[in-house]
């Protein structure tokens, strides 16, 4: 009996022992992780909120270029500010602080800018450094992309209406580059080039969206380009997604 006794405890220790083992291997897995930024906790989603009635839209003249003017059966009108049922849409909003000394793999796919009805489309869009933009040009009329960086090299693309696709990358985070088209003085777009993934733009019901974003703590930013920016700290826990909201309103123009 005592032998049995005595097997039975080196067993039960030899279990206990490959549990502690197993339980300190699977913390060491997981802080080397999270200090590699490859463990993602969740979501940072929130909404643009505008307080107050909407600013009136400016109207764009297309007709000096006949071409644009055929492309649309109504007037067309900035869509700088746009306002929907009290959300402000193509606000930028990013982690500006917290992931410093972490990277990420630049996405193979890239992103896509549109010329389309004179317009660009997207107005405010992100991408990493380095990750090709693939730039269009749907109207099948003179074009020009002339972005305006301060970091990043500025470069002047024309792209006459037999061109249909070009690619381009801008290598330096920077936030924001505005984008114009000096044959059509209407036409301007803004893009954030950033060193991680965690970006979004507030859609026509003010809604965004920083997917995957790893658990601590953050600044996020948001930008609009009549408006400024604004920033919020948040905490993304290991458990799950957090929530934060942004406010704007006729005053923040004379902020910024």
């Amino acid at each position: 009996m005592a032998g049995c006794g005595r097997g039975n405890q080196r067993r039960s220790a030899s279990r206990e022992g490959r549990s502690t083992m197993i339980r300190k291997s699977l913390a060491v897995l997981t802080a080397a992780l999270i200090a590699s930024g490859a463990v993602y906790a969740g979501d940072v989603t929130g909404k643009v909120s505008w307080e107050g009635k909407a600013p009136g839209r400016k109207l764009l003249k297309m007709q000096a270029d006949p071409v644009c003017a055929s492309k649309h059966t109504e007037k067309v009108r900035s869509s700088r500010v746009l306002v929907n049922d009290g959300t402000l849409q193509n606000v930028f909003v990013y982690v500006s602080k917290g992931l410093e000394g972490k990277s990420f793999d630049v996405p193979a796919e890239p992103a896509v800018l549109d010329q389309k009805g004179c317009l660009y489309e997207p107005m405010v869009m992100g991408v990493m450094a380095g990750q090709k933009i693939k730039v269009l040009n749907s109207d099948g009329t003179l074009h020009n992309v002339h972005p305006k960086p301060k970091v990043n090299k500025e470069f002047n693309l024309a792209m006459p209406k037999f061109m249909k696709v070009k690619e381009i990358s801008l290598e330096e985070p920077e936030v924001m580059i505005p984008v114009k088209c000096d044959v059509h003085p209407w036409m301007s777009a803004h893009i954030g080039v950033m060193s991680h993934p965690f970006y979004g733009v507030s859609d026509a019901a003010g809604a965004f969206t920083l997917s995957d974003v790893p658990a601590g703590s953050y600044t996020v930013t948001a930008w609009h380009e009549v408006f400024g920016s604004k920033t919020m700290d948040v905490t993304v826990a290991a458990s799950g997604a957090v929530t934060t909201d942004f406010s704007y309103s006729i005053a923040d123009v004379k902020k910024n």
